[in-house]
């Protein structure tokens, strides 16, 4: 669970169209860079990280798994 100050903080990231305590909606042009990023060979969690989100308040779990949708 995410916390208020958490959600404040990834609500400023670019990348985030909508969030709430348990759920994240990226921009169409995160889903975008993702898809073609991870595409080529770029994990999860390196894509995160350069795109400024923290993965300690997403949670690896959630990051790894954007991987296989």
């Amino acid at each position: 669970m995410v916390t208020n100050k958490e959600i404040k903080q990834l609500t400023n990231n670019p990348y985030v169209r909508n969030m709430s305590s348990k759920a994240i909606t990226y921009t169409d042009a995160f889903t975008q860079l993702f898809i073609s990023a991870n595409s080529k060979g770029k994990l999860p969690r390196e894509l995160f990280e350069e795109c400024g989100f923290d993965i300690t308040i997403i949670g690896i779990q959630r990051v790894e798994s954007s991987g296989k949708r």
